[in-house]
């Protein structure tokens, strides 16, 4: 992203706080008491170059980010959930697609089910046994899935919330999250997009109205607080 593009918004961004403080906005949802990790879409047709949606900063930023997080809640045996996105039918001219209309907005029918190297989770951040792995078709992971219902089976109140893209499938997963009741937590450095600026401008309006920006830090040391005292509840339980 350009400096001058940047700085833009920046300049957007501090008007916009001064006029939403003055009308109660940018309040703080807060962590709770039991957290799942949502990885929204990190497979190889976003994380990979040379496809449609290849997202920028992958490697350098969201991937990295995605590790130390997977590394906190795997040792907290905190539930975690991989989703990716991919179709059955690809043939645009067929009624009975499970695309519905979006492939007449975006190339959706470039991720055939029948290719697993496309929609499978990038090998870095590759789920491991006992992590749940979703394949949503629509833009938020909770739209048509059992994903609201998983969590509220395993007890958890908030949602950290990574992938791509920030001004579709991440914030629509976010927003829907927040209407299901659960505390919605955006982990800065592991969110990304296509567009520049698209995720400093996503990020900042969520912050704005339907969920916390955190940083990977801030997240981590969430993680260790009530990680730990699980760890001690459970070790005086035995």
């Amino acid at each position: 992203m350009s400096d001058a593009l940047e700085q833009a918004l920046e300049a957007a961004f501090a008007e916009a706080t001064r006029r939403y403080k003055e009308r109660g906005f940018q309040r703080r949802i807060g962590f709770g008491s039991k957290p799942a990790l949502i990885s929204v879409d990190l497979a190889n047709a976003w994380t990979r170059p040379g496809n449609p949606f290849t997202c920028e900063h992958v490697d350098d930023q969201i991937i990295p980010s995605m590790q130390a997080l997977l590394k906190s809640f795997r040792k907290y045996d905190f539930p975690v959930v991989h989703v990716t996105t991919c179709y059955q039918i690809t043939d645009r001219k067929n009624s009975n697609t499970d695309m519905g209309l979006w492939h007449d907005k975006i190339p959706v029918d470039v991720v055939a089910q029948s290719n697993p190297e496309l929609w499978a989770i990038d090998s870095r951040i590759a789920p491991i046994e006992g992590e749940q792995l979703l394949i949503k078709k629509r833009a938020s992971s909770f739209h048509g899935t059992y994903l609201a219902g998983y969590l509220r089976a395993a007890g958890v109140d908030t949602i950290l919330v990574t992938g791509v893209t920030a001004s579709a499938c991440v914030r629509e997963t976010i927003c829907d999250g927040l209407a299901d009741g659960f505390r919605t937590i955006a982990v800065k450095e592991a969110i990304g997009d296509r567009v520049p600026g698209a995720v400093l401008w996503n990020l900042f309006d969520i912050d704005a109205k339907f969920g916390d920006v955190e940083t990977t830090e801030t997240c981590l040391k969430y993680l260790d607080r009530i990680g730990q005292a699980k760890l001690a509840s459970e070790k005086l339980a035995a």
